[in-house]
């Protein structure tokens, strides 16, 4: 018996058994494994946390689908009550799971009976609604434990002078998620209460953006510029590649051979020096790097490690600090494309990894010095949605000294938040959205547009250009072009409005939100009704939506817990799926629980039913506890909708250049490593444009954002890429073919004495190639992806 943490060392090549899954008692490795979910979360005996520790559940999967690619004839079993798969991309991951051979989430309390003394195995005792209490033998079983505060978090709180909450994290203000009960003391990060990566990413950007509204008087004045070594030219010297293999913990070093890898790549040309290591983006390994550049005279190197869309930057900047082009740097991805896919079959995968190696080495030996471009940095910012995530990012911005436009589709400030009445934390929203709004109106260095419309926008990091369209005081439609150095897209969310369950057809069926609002006028039909039925994941959790809105749960309990506090009588249903009140908000689930709001279980395959009956409603449903169809009256029925993506956002990605995802939210550059920024350089995201989130975690990531932004604008000049396309004029027919091709607006005709030529903007462009590509005759090069360049590993593969 492991907890979680324990598995996740024993599944590392680090850990104590260098990535092979053994059993610490016998050294067998396991083939039946179960996960206690909850282990020291939500309960409520002594010494133990009435709160979710909401990374369980996401963590358990994790290691479900490793235990599986190390042993694919493993049998893993979940025994657990809530799935909480309430973040981006987290209900795919949880269906990826459950669909894998061999694998079982069985909804029960579980308790370890003993351990088998002749097998070392363990008796786990459960409850399978089919035939009662078992009991099952495991060859082990992992607990997966929840969060603690730090063991230190009294001397913390003494020597800051911070209160804790009452679990002994940090008391945070329900208005501003960072801020503690100090002024001037910002929290991020788990302290704050347990919390995924992604949150505490942008919680520790924004922390920085507020300490940088303190601190703005003393930017540029402490900074010291970073020097790198006179850049040694290498342009005419035969090739001397350095190849350096990453093992990426246990991601590459338990599929592919590693050791073999490196002996192998000293047979190739050019190759003089190779390597391997355990994290090549370390900085112990980066030093190595540049060493080994300086001690071999290696002008160029090979990474053979993970995909460059997250890491080669770094790498870039390492053969920079050696004094050679950065350029010179090739990235042979053997994660991604390797053993990620491959992992049941090493030795292919082996052979797979010295493929891309020596396909590498072949495009290395053609690699060419190329330079960026310093370009000037405006410092405006342009935030896209008046709500509560664009204002406060556009706030926290200002207070930074940087001019600040936001641009707002409706007639007024407030996005849908101003549609909310109170909030299950303790905040007054409709006071807090009115000082912010009128801080936005008052502050000297934003501009406000509303009833306004982006009808173009062009530019590059660092300098855009935005057209917008936007009624003024005289009512007359006036058009307006924005210089601006960044843009932060916070164009939020909306909800769902059902097609099913008589929504729409009968008055008495409502969703949350304007159930909100009738319980706010105390509508007498609402705060006098008997029996309200509330029902969970309408039009998400589903073939159309396939994720999780996250707030609908406590919405419905916030809503449930109003209803009671205004008519301790009435008897309140909600039907759910999941409850998945997260971290705190465990809390709240439990008053509603004490107070006697009645939680019914509903498998989608036997949805709820709705239908009118004479003077009512009637909502039929199976109940698993009792094993039967039940019906229940009600007076009114409200429908927790989904959270849906906002109508214009497909064109608001078009004209920033910036992706959608599956769910037709806006996709992040990395979901946990980039959380508020896109690919597109000078483009941030926050708010529910983002994915949907309760409203401490929109301002949390609102700050998060103008974090990012500051970054940015605080800068006097940004580089652009020397990865881009040139034109061999003589070759250039003027077809206007990379003109239709160019989503940037790089390329223009302009006429020579020849006729028209295609000539390409060196800053606009972007590298991608489509323009290189469909050229007919030839005359578009990319710098560092030649013809040259991509025949020779062509070649090498073949």
């Amino acid at each position: 018996m492991v907890t979680s943490l324990d598995f996740e060392r024993i599944l590392c090549a680090t850990g104590p058994y260098e990535g092979e899954m053994l059993r610490a008692s016998d050294k067998k490795h396991p083939n039946k494994i179960a996960w206690i979910q909850c282990v020291g979360s939500r309960k409520v005996t002594a010494g133990e946390n009435p709160y979710c520790s909401a990374v369980c559940c996401a963590y358990t999967q994790k290691q479900v689908i490793l235990t599986k690619e190390h042993n694919q004839d493993a049998e893993c079993v979940i025994f657990h009550n809530d799935i909480r798969a309430y973040g981006k991309d987290f209900e795919t991951y949880y269906q990826r799971t459950e669909k894998l051979p061999g694998v079982k989430f069985i909804r029960s309390y579980a308790s370890i009976v003993k351990e088998n003394p002749q097998n070392k195995n363990i008796i786990i005792r459960y409850v399978d609604p089919k035939v009662g209490v078992k009991e099952e033998e495991f060859e082990m079983v992992v607990l997966s434990v929840g969060l603690n505060p730090p063991a230190d978090h009294r001397k913390i709180a003494e020597k800051f002078q911070i209160e804790l909450n009452s679990y002994n994290f940090c008391k945070t203000e329900a208005s501003n998620p960072m801020q503690t009960t100090r002024e001037g003391i910002f929290i991020s990060g788990a302290f704050c209460g347990p919390s995924d990566i992604p949150e505490s990413i942008f919680g520790a950007s924004g922390a920085g953006s507020q300490c940088g509204e303190l601190l703005n008087y003393r930017r540029g004045k402490l900074a010291e510029e970073r020097i790198y070594p006179p850049e040694i030219d290498q342009s005419e010297e035969e090739p001397k590649v350095g190849v350096f293999v990453c093992h990426c913990g246990a991601n590459i070093g338990r599929v592919v051979n590693v050791p073999s890898t490196v002996e192998y790549a000293l047979t190739l040309p050019n190759v003089v020096y190779a390597r391997e290591q355990l994290f090549s983006c370390a900085t112990n390994s980066a030093q190595e790097i540049t060493e080994a550049i300086k001690d071999k005279g290696l002008n160029r190197v090979i990474i053979a490690a993970c995909s460059p869309r997250t890491l080669e930057p770094l790498f870039r900047d390492t053969l920079r600090e050696a004094g050679i082009n950065q350029y010179f740097c090739e990235m042979a991805n053997i994660r991604e494309h390797n053993s990620w896919v491959h992992s049941k079959e090493k030795e292919k995968a082996t052979r797979k990894a010295k493929d891309i190696i020596k396909m590498s080495a072949a495009r290395a030996a053609h690699l060419e010095p190329l330079q960026e471009i310093d370009l000037p940095v405006n410092k405006t910012a342009l935030v896209i949605g008046g709500g509560i995530a664009g204002m406060t990012c556009a706030l926290s911005i200002a207070e930074q000294n940087h001019p600040v436009y936001i641009i707002e589709k409706n007639k007024k400030l407030g996005g849908v938040a101003k549609n909310i009445r109170y909030l299950s934390e303790d905040l007054n929203i409709q006071k807090h959205m009115d000082d912010i709004i009128s801080k936005i109106y008052k502050h000297p260095l934003i501009r406000v547009r509303t009833e306004a419309k982006i009808t173009e926008a062009y530019g590059y990091v660092g300098n855009f250009e935005t057209v917008i369209e936007y009624k003024n005081q005289t009512e007359k439609i006036k058009s307006e072009k924005i210089k601006h150095g960044a843009a932060v897209i916070a164009i939020g969310a909306r909800e769902y409005k059902p097609k099913e369950y008589l929504y729409g057809e009968d008055e008495r069926v409502t969703t949350n939100l304007q159930l909100e609002e009738l319980i706010d006028k105390r509508d007498k039909s609402v705060i006098n009704a008997k029996n309200i039925v509330m029902i969970q994941c309408v039009g998400c959790r589903n073939e159309d939506r396939n994720y999780c809105s996250r707030i609908c749960c406590s919405e419905s309990i916030k809503n449930g817990l109003k209803l009671k506090e205004i008519n301790p009588n009435a008897d309140i249903y909600i039907l759910f799926r999941d409850i998945r009140t997260y971290g705190f908000r465990e809390d709240y689930y439990r008053e509603a629980a004490d107070k006697d709001i009645k939680f019914i279980r509903y498998n989608p395959e036997a949805a709820p039913e709705v239908k009118a009956i004479d003077k009512g409603l009637q909502v039929a449903t199976h109940d698993y506890i009792l094993d039967r169809k039940i019906a229940i009256d009600a007076d009114i029925i409200s429908l927790a909708a989904a959270v849906i993506p906002p109508e214009d956002n497909k064109r608001i990605s078009q004209l920033f250049k910036v992706p959608l995802g599956p769910d037709n939210f806006f996709k992040e550059a990395h979901v946990k490593l980039r959380p508020v920024e896109f690919g597109t350089d000078g483009v941030y995201l926050c708010g529910t444009a983002h994915y949907p989130k309760h409203i401490s975690e929109t301002i949390n990531q609102a700050y998060g954002a103008a974090g990012r932004v500051l970054t940015l604008l605080s800068q006097d000049n940004v580089t652009v890429s020397g990865s881009v396309c040139e034109i061999e004029e003589k070759k250039c027919m003027g077809c206007k073919a990379c003109i239709s091709a160019c989503s940037y607006n790089a390329i223009e005709l302009r006429k020579t004495k020849q006729g028209g030529k295609a000539f390409i903007n060196p800053i606009l462009c972007k590298g991608d190639g489509l323009c290189n590509a469909k050229c007919p005759t030839g005359a578009i090069s990319l710098k560092h992806f030649t013809d040259k360049e991509i025949i020779s590993q062509i070649e090498a593969a073949a």
